[in-house]
Parts: C-alpha cells; structure tokens; sequence
C-alpha cells in the first residue's frame, strides 16, 4: 500500500511544471503568440523552397543595375544587376536551417550535459566552472574562431552556434533539475527504488521541457542575428549563395547614395524573423506560468 501511494506520488512530478499539466492545455493559453510566430516561420521557409521566382536569385542583368523597387523587381536589384526580392526570399534557405539546427543542437546538447551534472558533486561543478570559463569569451569572436578551425563551412556555423548557445541550457536544466529533486515526487521515486537515469529521464526532463523550449525559441532568435553578422563579415555563407547579413553589407555602401533597398528589406527579413521567434518564445512563457498556477 505504501508503495502504491509512494508510486503515485512520483507520478504527480509529471504534471507540476512546463507543458505537461493537462491534456489540451497547450492549446488553451498563450497560443497566439505560438501560433501566429511559428505560422511566419514556416511560411518563409516554405517560400524559400517552393515560391517561383520571378528571377533566379544569382542572374546578373547588367542593364538593370541599381533599380528601384518596381513592377519587374519588387524589391529593386544589387548593384550588379540581380533581383533583390529573388535573393532575399532564397537567403531563407540558408539562414533558417542554419539557425533552427543550430539551437536544435545546442538544446540536445546542453540538455543532455543539464541532466548529467544535475547533483551535487565535485565534479559538476567542476563542470560548471568550465562552462563560466566558455562563456567568458564575447560571442561574436567565439564564433569566428571556431568556424575558422573548422574550415569556415556551414556545417561549422552550425556547430559554433550550437557551442555557443548550449551552455544555457546546460544552466538553465541544471538549475531547474536541482530545484525539483527536492520535491516530494522525486523523493518518492527514489524511495521505491527509481534508477538515476529513470528519475533523470522519466521524472526531471519531462518537468523541464517547457522552459527548454522556451528558451530553444530564444536561442533561434539569437542565432539568426549571429548567422546576419557573422554573413555581413564574410565568414560562414559565401557569395554568391544569398545570406541576409551579406545583403545587408551590400547594400550598406548604397545606402547614402540612396539605394536604400538592397539592405533594407533583407533587414527587415531578419527582424521578422527574430520577432517571431521571440513571439514564440514569449507565448511558451505564458503557456508555462499559467499552466503552472492553475
């Protein structure tokens, strides 16, 4: 009997924090912001890969250089010639992936290191002085330097993005495991026997999961700002593949000669796309600390 009830107990930890609290409960609260930010996302990517273009991205018309937003070129064209509208649109081919794996891979990584260093012990924390002494380094020369080892490809602007972003997950898992392993359901799972990695997997993460995606939402923002500047030095995406912060360059030495376009709307681009991920971000919030006090 007291078995059973310690049993129970554990079980509750399932519905005490992050999305986990009741069946259809996700879709009650806070989804707007969910919605309407994954909604813009998906539909970039979708016109990345499957809207005809009026142009290829990568043509060059010498005869219409520098034009201005029209009927022929929505978005005008680059100095060389090429429309600006087709190479904005095709850069989303590039710089979301980039950034959705980028996170994708700092979450798998920072959770999986969050859940092993979650007791308290010599060397986790260890562990987690080394992380203090990683991140101690400014993101952006951080960045450049691994992509710079590694080849400067972008299966290396993926693996920067992922080294730099996966210490907070690595915190945020840790601090959150550490503040639940003394509630009374992982006492009690422990008390019927429950393995580390049973209590870690089946207990811990799935009382985690809502702030992990809270703050997978974030890192994405981030990492597309990281992917714009580290394009706009010329490091990661190559010319003549299309990259927003590589438009941006371009179009900056325009810019007071009045060719205002070529840089505008690639910006643009990427404040839409940081704003919906930051809009993802907050309704997963909302989501959460309703959930939490209902």
């Amino acid at each position: 009997m007291a078995t059973n009830s310690a049993t129970s107990i554990a079980r509750s930890g399932w519905a005490r924090r992050g999305l986990a609290v009741k069946p259809g409960w996700f879709f009650k609260r806070g989804r707007a912001g969910v919605t309407i930010g994954c909604a813009v996302i998906l539909l970039i990517l979708l016109a990345a890969f499957f809207l005809p273009l009026p142009y290829p991205p990568n043509e060059v018309h010498p005869d219409a250089t520098l034009q201005a937003p029209s009927g022929d070129h929505w978005f005008g064209t680059d100095q060389i010639g090429r429309d600006v509208f087709a190479r904005v649109i095709t850069a989303g081919r590039t710089d979301l992936p980039l950034a959705l794996g980028g996170a994708g891979l700092a979450l798998l990584v920072g959770v999986t290191i969050g859940l092993m260093v979650s007791v308290k012990s010599r060397w986790s924390e260890h562990a987690m002085r080394g992380l203090d002494m990683f991140q101690a380094f400014p993101v952006l020369i951080l960045a450049i330097a691994i992509i710079s080892l590694g080849g400067n490809n972008l299966t290396w602007v993926m693996v920067a993005i992922a080294l730099i972003f996966f210490p907070t997950f690595t915190r945020l898992v840790r601090s959150e495991s550490l503040a639940l392993r003394e509630s009374r359901f992982v006492e009690a799972a422990v008390a019927i026997g429950a393995s580390r990695y049973r209590i870690r997997t089946r207990h811990l993460l799935p009382n985690v999961i809502g702030i992990i995606l809270v703050q997978a939402a974030i890192a994405a923002s981030h990492a597309v700002l990281l992917i714009a500047a580290l394009s706009f030095l010329g490091i990661g995406v190559h010319p003549p593949t299309p990259s927003w912060g590589e438009m941006i360059k371009d179009g900056s030495e325009q810019i007071v000669s009045g060719q205002w376009w070529i840089s505008i709307f690639a910006g643009i681009f990427v404040l839409v796309c940081v704003f919906m991920f930051n809009m993802i971000g907050d309704g997963l919030d909302a989501i959460m600390g309703r959930g939490a006090r209902s």
